[in-house]
């Protein structure tokens, strides 16, 4: 008779923009001897440090980090991909008899780890992308997006329209298969003792933060960083550019618009941003346990998660 497998514990810590989940994860891995592994899509890519809000050196080399800076803004990652680097960087850390950390923003790269979803297979059809990047440049991502949505209201709930990437692959497989992309996704329970905490503060106040931190991310040379990835050939175009303050600050840098409204649109768009993933973590649920992360006491949480690890032994 086969011995059961034993479950990996995992660490998830979960939250919108500018809500506090750097600061709080280094100071829980430091006690809790603990490695992180960002579950943020914009993390991954390498020169884009100050618009992404990155981790500093400093902070990498102290906790140990995985999945930030791992591929060029003119690369992709699909979420499946990211998913299988997730899950071999979850087991290398437990392997070492250290705390995997799940840490970050995007609900979607975190629902899929937790509930061990698995894409459709279905090759890539080049001639329909196409058409769908067309039609793209020729209406406008919302209309593409629109298009998602006439077939799969699902799917495009859970795709921001600004992925253009993912919102062609959704259409491409409905319409290949003659199935709702969102239907088409199956789940396998995963091997983890997962413990969710998610920070939260009051709307406006995360918005005052979100605001703040932009205003500081300016201070920093974000206008010099957009500047240096343009000149080193990854243009406005790329998906990667298109990320809140890249998209705006690139068309600043075209001549298209004003320092001062590049980053009144930052903040706009970073709000629909913020409330887009709100949304998304009160219709993901996974037992998440809520603190307002402007009075979460460090050590008493610590506290809590040892005592959640001591009933896995």
């Amino acid at each position: 008779m086969s011995m059961p497998q034993r479950k990996i514990p995992l660490l998830v810590i979960l939250g919108a923009t500018a809500v506090g989940k750097t600061a709080l994860s280094l100071k829980l891995a430091g006690t809790l001897g603990g490695e992180i592994i960002s579950a943020d899509s914009r993390l991954l890519y390498r020169g884009m440090d100050i618009g992404t809000a990155k981790p500093t050196l400093e902070e990498q080399q102290s906790i140990p980090h995985h999945l930030i800076d791992i591929v060029n803004p003119d690369q992709t990652i699909t979420a499946a991909e990211y998913q299988a680097l997730a899950q071999a960087a979850i087991q290398d850390i437990d392997a070492r008899a250290r705390l995997p950390m799940l840490v970050g923003g995007t609900g979607q790269y975190i629902t899929a780890l937790l509930e061990g979803w698995s894409a459709p297979r279905v090759p890539p059809n080049p001639e329909l992308r196409a058409e769908f990047e067309a039609y793209a440049t020729d209406q406008g991502l919302e209309a593409l997006h629109a298009r998602l949505a006439a077939v799969d209201a699902e799917a495009a709930a859970a795709i921001d329209p600004r992925n253009v990437r993912r919102v062609i692959r959704a259409l491409e497989v409905t319409v290949l298969t003659g199935i709702p992309f969102s239907q088409q996704r199956t789940k396998t329970p995963p091997p983890y003792h997962t413990l969710v905490i998610g920070l939260r503060m009051e709307r406006e106040r995360l918005f005052q933060r979100a605001d703040e931190r932009i205003d500081d991310m300016i201070q920093r040379g974000f206008v010099q960083e957009v500047q240096g990835l343009i000149h080193h050939g990854y243009l406005p175009a790329l998906p990667s550019m298109s990320g809140l303050g890249y998209a705006q600050i690139s068309r600043h840098l075209a001549g298209e618009s004003t320092l001062e409204a590049a980053i009144t649109e930052t903040k706009r768009a970073t709000r629909v941003f913020i409330r887009h993933q709100e949304t998304w973590f009160r219709q993901h649920d996974h037992q998440t346990m809520w603190y307002n992360s402007e009075s979460v006491d460090a050590a008493g949480l610590s506290a809590v998660i040892q005592q959640w690890r001591s009933t896995l032994e």
